[in-house]
């Protein structure tokens, strides 16, 4: 059975456990390159979620799995470091399923 996990800073992401959702908490000061890895490569995981401000530290390795069926790599907001990246991810794979921008601005 695949699993959900939930990547970021604990302020973040703690809530998503009560979810029963796999949560991992990292820090911005630390190199999360080796877990992150960790999590793709396990099978164990079909979605990752991942805050914002991490998945701006680990652009290379998230771009390895852009075109792979799995993990989802979803981005979401954090309590802070939001860059509009995940809102923007989202309205593109929408547009590329559906065929046009049905968002508007």
């Amino acid at each position: 059975m695949s699993k959900i996990a939930v990547f970021g800073d604990k302020e973040s992401i703690y809530g998503f456990a009560a979810l029963g959702l796999d949560t991992y908490f990292v820090s911005y000061s630390e190199d999360n390159t080796a877990l992150f890895k960790k999590l793709c490569q396990s099978q164990s995981y079909s979605i990752i979620y991942i805050t914002e401000a991490a998945a701006a530290m680990l652009e290379k390795e998230i771009e390895k799995y852009k075109d792979q069926p799995a993990p989802a790599i979803i981005l979401i907001p954090g309590v802070s470091g939001n860059t509009g990246e995940g809102i923007s991810a989202v309205r593109k794979s929408v547009e590329k399923a559906v065929g046009s921008d049905i968002f508007g601005e």
